[in-house]
């Protein structure tokens, strides 16, 4: 539930109250439409979520009437390596599921500290940017009052224009689970509001994928996606990087190459110190796995190395 926060753009804090209010319902329209919220969830947390068998995540949806789905393993949100979850019903039902899985998460990481005490965690929502500038409100005069309300933190990540086609943010809760579950329930409230919000129920629960060029060293990105269809057949191939740009594409520790297979779902194998491609001072760089995922693991590579090559322009 917790992870770093330290790119996030913080709205300006209210002082917090010692009691906040008692929760304020939904107009009965609004509590009849269909709605849902998204929001990240780590790799490792998913499973409990989702239980032995399907079990937890079944029992949630029956005791909440919402629909509860999850992105497939290696799935992840651009840029991270945390799994998606959609909850959708109309409002009421999509605050009980919403309690359920947080409640869970909650009761996992206590298990874990070995602590009764209710820590302060975060839980990340996914929020369209056009639909963003309703829960800021003017002048910040909507978050300011949700912060005030709910005694969360809450925080909006800047757009990130860093992956083609992305138009999505974070809004980071920061609080015990009450307090959440406020911010929450106000947000969402707020979102339910927004026409353009509620249509995109109904929108692909997939990140698209930039292509680069045929070069492979122009600009391009690449976002980890949900792949619909399966697939079973692997391929392998083998693409030179400079020796001089390696070090940046592996990163230190192993950490870039570790996060571009993570979010791509390849395996990626370089080659040794003096083993290049023949004829070439290249090192070689095996990626192994399903057509889309050795294509995403590309994209990924030649970015990194685009990037090595503009800084050793400068």
């Amino acid at each position: 539930m917790e992870s770093n926060d330290s790119s996030y753009v913080s709205s300006p804090e209210a002082p917090r109250r010692r009691s906040p209010p008692p929760p304020k319902s939904p107009t009965s329209d609004s509590a009849e439409k269909q709605t849902y919220i998204r929001f990240l969830v780590s790799n490792a947390a998913a499973g409990s979520v989702i239980g032995k068998g399907g079990s937890t995540i079944n029992d949630f949806q029956s005791q909440s009437g919402a629909r509860i789905q999850l992105s497939r393993n290696q799935e992840f949100f651009p840029g991270t390596t945390d799994r998606i979850i959609m909850i959708s019903g109309i409002f009421d039902d999509v605050l009980k599921a919403m309690e359920l899985v947080l409640g869970k998460l909650l009761s996992e990481l206590r298990s874990e500290e070995g602590s009764d005490a209710e820590p302060r965690t975060r839980v990340k929502i996914i929020v369209p940017n056009s639909s963003c500038g309703g829960i800021i409100g003017k002048g910040g005069s909507t978050i300011k009052s949700f912060i005030e309300d709910s005694q969360a933190g809450i925080k909006i990540s800047p757009q990130d224009n860093n992956f083609y086609g992305f138009s999505d943010r974070l809004v980071t809760l920061t609080g015990t689970l009450d307090e959440q579950m406020r911010a929450i329930e106000l947000i969402l409230s707020k979102l339910s509001e927004d026409s353009h919000y509620v249509q995109s129920i109904n929108a692909p629960f997939a990140y698209p994928v930039a292509h680069h060029n045929s070069m492979g060293y122009g600009p391009s990105a690449a976002v980890g996606k949900f792949q619909n269809n399966k697939e079973d057949h692997f391929d392998s191939m083998t693409i030179g990087v400079s020796d001089s740009h390696i070090g940046l594409v592996v990163g230190r520790g192993g950490r870039n190459i570790m996060e571009i297979s993570q979010v791509s779902g390849a395996k990626i194998k370089v080659s040794d110190r003096g083993d290049f491609m023949t004829g070439t001072t290249d090192r070689k760089v095996t990626i192994t796995g399903p057509p889309r995922a050795i294509h995403t693991a590309e994209s990924m590579i030649m970015q990194k190395v685009a990037y090595a090559a503009e800084k050793a322009m400068d």
